[in-house]
């Protein structure tokens, strides 16, 4: 009910993914039953492995999280992270209220042993590939050193698991790469990660992101948030550009016509909608934030990219290995533990 373009995008969205992903064995729509039958409707989305759940409220982008948790406990996205907390559903999908997603899936399905703090893991097409940018926009601030670690972690994780990097390189993303370079948070981080079972490359700055150096940047949630939008705004400005110059005249029409295949390609591949959705790691289920302005390519895809989480067992191995580095880290200085989550 969250997103820019109204539950009947959504529902048509997961009508592709139930056409395509036969691995999905049920898929509740959460929200306004009022809303939501007559756009089944409309779409023609009829499959058995659907059902509605109705939820009275909806979580507004005017909603501050914690407050909107409390208070409307009936709302959409609330009443479907307890789907997933009390077993029902193994993922969450969202494209609405990010602070809200967070914070909901924070207190009602608490995180992984071991893990400090949940971070949104962002995948962005480079020139030849893909990279992760970890965290983008879960923990924007009061960051510690030792949650930067943690993100390097779930990052590399994620990266090998669901992109097939065999190694993955995994780089702090910092204003250059000598050692003394960064702030004291970065500094701190940079020498825990050295401890750590990782491909660790060290700083890696803005030029590097788009070369095809590093598979995993690591930052906190406030860079990690600008970074993110301003590669989503620098792309789509990119090709407004390209559009403008190449109809300046009809040469260049002739030579944009002979190229249409090739920008084809790299729009596909700067297409945020083919990635659907970010996936916020190191809580117990599995949670994937969607993008507010979603269409139908991007839900489907968001969808994809849960049953892919579940497939690949993420939460279990995160747990695994965020243990192992936890005793690794315990071994060089004083690893605090977990904040208490208020109930």
């Amino acid at each position: 009910m969250g997103g820019d373009h109204g539950c009947g995008v959504v529902i048509d969205g997961v009508r592709l993914a139930l056409e395509s992903n036969a691995a999905i064995t049920e898929l509740y729509l959460v929200g306004n039953e009022a809303e939501i039958q007559p756009a089944l409707k409309q779409s023609r989305c009829q499959d058995n492995r659907l059902k509605v759940i109705h939820a009275s409220e909806v979580f507004t982008m005017e909603d501050k999280p914690l407050v909107g948790v409390r208070k409307k406990k009936d709302s959409s996205l609330v009443r479907a992270i307890e789907l997933v907390a009390d077993g029902q559903a193994e993922a969450v999908i969202s494209p609405g209220n990010t602070g809200g997603l967070i914070a909901a899936a924070t207190i009602k399905l608490r995180r992984l042993e071991g893990v400090e703090h949940p971070a949104i893991a962002a995948i962005v097409p480079a020139a030849k590939n893909e990279f992760v940018l970890i965290d983008a926009g879960a923990k924007p601030a009061d960051c510690k050193p030792i949650h930067l670690a943690q993100f390097a972690v779930m990052g590399s994780i994620y990266s090998r698991e669901i992109l097939g990097r065999t190694k993955p390189r995994v780089g702090i993303l910092s204003n250059g790469k000598e050692e003394i370079k960064g702030t004291e948070l970065t500094r701190e981080a940079f020498k825990l990660c050295q401890h750590l079972d990782l491909n660790f490359i060290g700083y890696v700055e803005g030029y590097d992101l788009f070369s095809d150096h590093v598979e995993v940047v690591v930052a906190d949630g406030f860079i990690g948030n600008i970074v993110l939008k301003t590669c989503e705004s620098m792309g789509k400005g990119m090709l407004r550009m390209v559009r403008r110059e190449l109809a300046a005249n009809p040469v260049r029409k002739l030579g944009a016509a002979l190229a249409r295949d090739a920008f084809a390609t790299i729009k596909q591949r700067m297409d945020p909608d083919a990635y659907g959705g970010a996936p916020l790691l190191g809580l117990n289920g599995n949670v994937i934030k969607a993008h507010g302005s979603s269409r139908e390519r991007a839900i489907m895809n968001a969808i994809r990219v849960s049953t892919e989480a579940i497939q690949h067992h993420i939460n279990e191995i995160i747990e695994q290995e965020l243990a192992q580095a936890n005793e690794r880290l315990s071994q060089i200085t004083t690893v605090p533990a977990p904040t208490p989550i208020p109930a």
